[in-house]
């Protein structure tokens, strides 16, 4: 059965803790391989997580981007909607100030840091429209989008769920969906949860705490 979606009607900490359970799954099924485990930064919150993987999708340019584009950076990911009517930017607005406050006190590592957008909504979020959207909270961020399958391909390996809610009579609907900032190192193996929700300046700590 799969895992219910979160609503964006529903508190941020409600949606964040979610994901819990999701990572517990994973990690006991990474524990089912009789192959010794890969070694792990032994403080990483979501060490030997399986949270992250390849995927498809295209930036504001229209063009085609994998996850090993990535590779060598470390990456915060956040899955999302443009047409969100609340926690999405606010979540992209801590993501952005976060960062511009790390490149103010360590600019080395924090130009080490890439922020990724995915959007879940690829039926109106274009690659203009993304990429505008990230755009807007930080210069670096890269809004992702792609075709239905591929955006679905993406939420599955980085333990995303969404849904869509019923239109309503002037066509807008909403998409219900997870709400978690992850935090990737340069091989792209998952490290921690950023508490976004706390606003940019506890983001900015964090950054710094983990960013080697």
């Amino acid at each position: 059965m799969n895992p219910p979606a979160m609503t964006t009607e529903k508190s941020p900490l409600f949606r964040r803790l979610f994901i819990l359970p999701l990572l517990a799954a994973g990690l006991a099924l990474a524990g089912c391989n009789n192959s010794a485990p890969a070694p792990a930064q032994p403080d990483w919150p979501l060490a030997g997580a399986s949270i992250g993987g390849d995927f498809t999708l295209v930036n504001k340019d229209g063009e085609t981007v994998t996850w090993n584009d990535f590779a060598g950076q470390w990456r915060i990911v956040y899955f999302g909607y443009t047409y969100c009517p609340d926690v999405c930017p606010v979540d992209a607005a801590a993501i952005g100030g976060g960062l511009k406050r790390f490149e103010e006190t360590d600019p080395e590592r924090a130009a080490k840091v890439t922020p990724i957008f995915i959007t879940v909504d690829p039926k109106r979020d274009t690659p203009e429209v993304v990429g505008q959207f990230a755009a807007a909270f930080h210069p670096r961020m890269v809004g992702l989008t792609g075709s239905q399958d591929q955006v679905a391909d993406a939420a599955k390996a980085f333990v995303a769920t969404y849904s869509y809610g019923e239109p309503e009579d002037n066509g807008f609907y909403r998409v219900d969906h997870t709400a978690n900032t992850i935090l990737f190192d340069p091989d792209g193996k998952p490290v921690a949860i950023l508490e976004t929700h706390q606003g940019p300046q506890v983001l900015a700590d964090e950054l710094a705490k983990w960013v080697k």
